[in-house]
């Protein structure tokens, strides 16, 4: 099979047969084998009711999954990607707003120019300044942190994948936002970007609200630091725990060096703790133990992980 088109969605029952008819369009103009696996995040509208009708008029294309509740978006899409078998998988929005007619280009890049993925960017978006500023500032960020630094776009909920590559990542949480980031983590290195045409929305209103993009930064730290220190805590939490710990050993000395001093000139007025130092000194040290202990405490979990010795191998003879 060609394409796996994957799209999740919540509470989008007026778009969908209009997003089926325009992928059919382009795949049969395109004499494309594909399926379109539809993720039913858990709508509270007719969006089932749609997907059983388009199951019925195409049953050997359309698929579908029905959640009980609504999880997200990054569950919907890691549930599409254990489905799918295309050799090339396209995921996109539900609200009319990524296009189809994209499915060709984004084909062609990972089929005949090799790339692992192909992130869509919507340079010329039709969204408030409210939510194109933010999106910058988080775009920046996250090219800092992964140093995919071709990527303007990293939330573009058009992208195109090689199948091997959503068969090698775990997406969770909110996840769904650094999937070129997870991507490059597990060995996949070939990221590109196509410029993409971003349309208004058509029907209803916008899922995500602000709060998007302070648990966006959260996310990109905490997969930042697993990527990094997973496997090995103690190389982060050992390593500032002494620096922490010396530099209160240094404190510990000046305070001693300064009792010292005075006892020597016959002063024995000043006490320890009228210094400063005696408490930089002990916060430091005990700040610098605990960071140490959490480093020992975090490989010894790591240890005892299944995980431990799983690495992503690409070929073996």
């Amino acid at each position: 099979m060609d394409i796996s088109v994957v799209i999740p969605l919540y509470n989008e029952a007026e778009s969908l047969p209009e997003l089926f008819d325009w992928i059919e369009r382009v795949m049969n103009a395109h004499h494309f084998s594909h399926e379109i696996i539809f993720i039913n995040d858990g709508s509270t509208d007719d969006s089932w009711a749609v997907i059983e009708r388009l199951k019925r008029q195409a049953p050997d294309v359309v698929r579908a999954v029905k959640f009980r509740r609504n999880y997200g978006k990054s569950p919907g899409l890691n549930c599409g990607f254990q489905r799918a078998k295309g050799d090339v998988v396209i995921t996109m929005d539900a609200d009319l707003q990524d296009s189809p007619d994209e499915i060709p280009e984004l084909y062609r890049m990972i089929t005949e120019e090799g790339y692992d993925l192909v992130s869509g960017w919507k340079k010329k978006r039709y969204d408030p300044l409210s939510k194109t500023i933010p999106t910058k500032l988080f775009n920046a960020t996250a090219r800092r942190f992964s140093g995919i630094h071709n990527l303007h776009d990293f939330n573009c909920g058009l992208k195109a994948y090689k199948n091997i590559v959503i068969k090698n990542i775990e997406i969770y949480n909110d996840m769904h936002r650094y999937i070129p980031y997870l991507a490059k983590i597990a060995g996949f290195t070939k990221i590109g970007e196509k410029v993409v045409h971003h349309q208004a929305r058509k029907y209803g209103k916008s899922k995500f609200g602000l709060d998007r993009f302070v648990n966006g930064y959260l996310d990109l730290i905490t997969l930042w630091f697993t990527s990094k220190f997973g496997k090995k805590p103690m190389h982060f939490f050992g390593l500032w725990g002494s620096v922490m710990f010396f530099i209160g050993f240094i404190a510990l000395c000046v305070v001693l060096g300064m009792k010292l001093y005075s006892i020597i000139e016959g002063d024995l007025r000043p006490l320890v703790t009228s210094s400063p130092y005696f408490y930089v000194s002990l916060t430091a040290m005990i700040m610098g133990t605990q960071m140490f202990l959490a480093g020992f405490i975090g490989e010894l979990i790591s240890r005892d992980s299944p995980n431990r010795n799983k690495y992503k191998i690409e070929t073996e003879l």
